[in-house]
């Protein structure tokens, strides 16, 4: 399923405090100006000898120095206005005689060897206090970035905004229009929107359960792999309910700080209950419900801490009010036992990966959304599509549509949409690939081996399409089968046939040019892989039968297998495995070389054409 990305005013993002500061200290200066003008710096005037003279007879100066760098008289004296100003004079003359006379028989007037700058009050408290105050803070704000910047991003309540402690960051959605989702835009997924609809209806309808005595779930877990819908379902719950929606990520209750987790996890819950009836959805819980092992110095870690918030919260609310709680993950075997039993996430809906009818219903859902070029076979492009989730099967009808425009056209096509398919499967053409005539004839010669032993195979899939051009994601051709209708189960003969299947282009290079080259390193893989399964996790072996000799973990994310036996059943295995890959090895050559007149003439007509549809493909070798 496509993630809807929500549409949500935002509010502009608060000024720094550093604003503010600069903001004060600017008021500060011009309040310092106003209030004590001419203090800031000295202010001083010029005047004569002989006014210098006549100021003393009059009583005005009250302080005298020598500057004797610049050979000047300085001296303090009142003004016009009865106020101390600054002035200086000339050289001290020859009769400095009659000046010493004057200044000793004044004895209001100080004689020094320097005038001291007088300071503003208000600027000594700003030098003194204030300015010593904001360097530490521009320091700690400094130091505070640069730790956010160290660990990948900001801290969700942290050292930069001391108010945000405890708040918990979630984005709420009141109105339907907000999620913009409903379960009209939710395909594929029948059976989880069948036990999801009974939680819309709780909402619509509360008395009706009540009545009988019936008790809403506490909290739904939806399970599945990446990109099938589980969001988009919560989002589409809400839609449906009409409730306002608080949405989560199970990442953001993780603090650098103890404590801070919980608070979050409480705010959370204090929200959701003042705004009940509500839907509270945490994306990818298993962030904060992981087992606890022990291992957090004494269960004191921010992670337990938050988690038993989040239990004690969810005993703690009414279910009667409303409240529901959403979660999605796609690891459901790590949470925490006590998250999973009955009273806190009551129900389980899978959200697996859909199936043929469920791929079709998907592909016309966002196939709404593009001009299509009259009517498309969704039905051919859902079996092309085996295994690919809802996201992905959205990002073929984008692809299809982008092909579109690079083609100029105003509509897309099937074709558009069957490129797009060998594009997110192999990559995009690369059809600046130099290859020698060589090389090309050997991967002619190793898609058709491929073809040929698929095609001479019963159970097997049948060839829709051979191409040697080479792709993005490295590979040099490939050749594609695709079954007729959804296919669930396989068989051991199956199984066998698909491993010869892939042994058949390393075949081909053996019966044809007598020696090998490191084409076949995917369809080693792949047959390695599958002939291990064979033997370790189906059973399909008469020596160790019914026997599960490997352990699958994180079955929604590829599935890490590992093997749970001694080491003298490993070296069987390993033998067993060996053994299944070199008789179907053996097939795929006895296939060939009783059908090399074949495969020389399909090989010759792929290095014409560069790419083979499966009728064209069946047509030559039936002739």
């Amino acid at each position: 399923m496509q993630e809807v990305k929500e549409d949500k005013k935002t509010t502009p993002p608060k000024k720094p405090l550093f604003f503010y500061y600069i903001i004060a200290l600017i008021i500060l200066m011009l309040l310092n100006a106003l209030l004590f003008p001419g203090l800031l710096e000295r202010q001083v005037t010029q005047v004569s000898y002989d006014t210098f003279l006549t100021m003393i007879d009059q009583d005005r100066v009250s302080q005298v120095a020598w500057e004797t760098d610049e050979e000047q008289m300085v001296f303090i004296a009142k003004n016009e206005a009865g106020q101390d100003a600054y002035y200086k004079t000339g050289v001290w003359p020859d009769d400095g005689q009659r000046l010493l006379e004057q200044l000793r028989s004044n004895e209001d007037i100080t004689f020094e060897a320097s005038i001291p700058t007088q300071a503003s009050p208000l600027m000594s408290f700003i030098l003194t206090w204030v300015l010593p105050i904001f360097i530490f803070i521009l320091i700690g704000e400094v130091l505070s970035r640069a730790m956010v910047k160290r660990m990948g991003g900001n801290l969700p309540g942290g050292m930069g905004n001391a108010m945000t402690f405890g708040k918990a960051n979630a984005k709420v959605y009141v109105e339907e229009a907000q999620t913009g989702v409903t379960f009209a835009d939710v395909a594929g997924q029948e059976e989880a929107k069948e036990s999801l609809l009974e939680v819309v209806d709780f909402l619509h309808e509360p008395g009706k359960y009540a009545q009988i005595g019936a008790k809403l779930p506490k909290g739904v877990l939806l399970v599945g792999p990446p990109g099938t819908g589980k969001t988009l379902l919560a989002k589409a719950v809400a839609g449906e309910s009409k409730v306002p929606f608080f949405s989560i990520s199970g990442s953001e209750f993780v603090e650098m700080f103890v404590g801070m987790g919980a608070a979050k996890v409480r705010d959370l819950f204090k929200q959701a209950n003042e705004k009940a009836p509500c839907i509270v959805f945490i994306d990818e819980i298993d962030a904060i419900g992981k087992k606890r092992d022990g291992s957090g110095m004494g269960g004191n870690d921010e992670r337990e801490q938050t988690l038993n918030q989040l239990l004690a919260e969810m005993d703690g609310f009414d279910a009667t009010k409303g409240v529901v709680l959403l979660a999605a993950t796609n690891r459901p075997e790590s949470l925490d036992p006590a998250l999973l039993r009955p009273g806190r996430f009551d129900r389980r809906v899978p959200v697996e990966l859909p199936d043929l009818e469920g791929r079709k219903a998907i592909l016309k859902v966002h196939g709404r959304h593009v001009r299509l070029d009259g009517d498309v076979d969704w039905d051919a492009i859902a079996r092309a599509t085996a295994g690919a989730s809802g996201a992905e099967l959205a990002n073929i009808v984008n692809e299809g549509a982008l092909r579109a425009v690079r083609m100029d056209r105003k509509t897309v096509t099937e074709a558009d949409l069957e490129e797009s398919v060998e594009t997110v499967i192999a990559g995009a053409q690369r059809k600046s690939a130099v290859i020698s005539p060589e090389e090309k004839k050997i991967v002619a010669y190793h898609e058709i081996g491929h073809a040929l032993v698929a095609a001479a195979q019963t159970h097997s899939a049948p060839v829709t399409k051979i191409t040697i051009v080479p792709r993005t994601s490295g590979a040099l051709g490939y050749t594609m089968q695709v079954d007729q209708g959804e296919h669930n189960l396989m068989s051991r003969e199956e199984v066998c046939n698909k491993i010869a299947t892939l042994t058949g282009g390393r075949a081909a290079e053996e019966v044809v040019f007598h020696s090998i080259t490191t084409g076949a390193s995917n369809d080693i893989e792949q047959a390695t892989k599958l002939a291990r399964a064979m033997i370790t996790r189906y059973g399909m072996t008469d020596e160790f039968d019914m026997v599960a000799l490997e352990t699958v973990t994180n079955q929604y994310l590829g599935g890490d297998a590992s093997l749970a036996c001694a080491g003298e059943t490993a070296a069987r295995v390993d033998a067993l495995v060996v053994e299944t890959v070199k008789q179907a090895h053996q097939k795929a050559l006895r296939i060939l070389r009783e059908n090399e007149d074949k495969l020389h003439r399909l090989a010759g007509r792929l290095l014409e054409q560069e790419t083979l549809t499966g009728e064209e493909f069946m047509a030559l070798l039936n002739e």
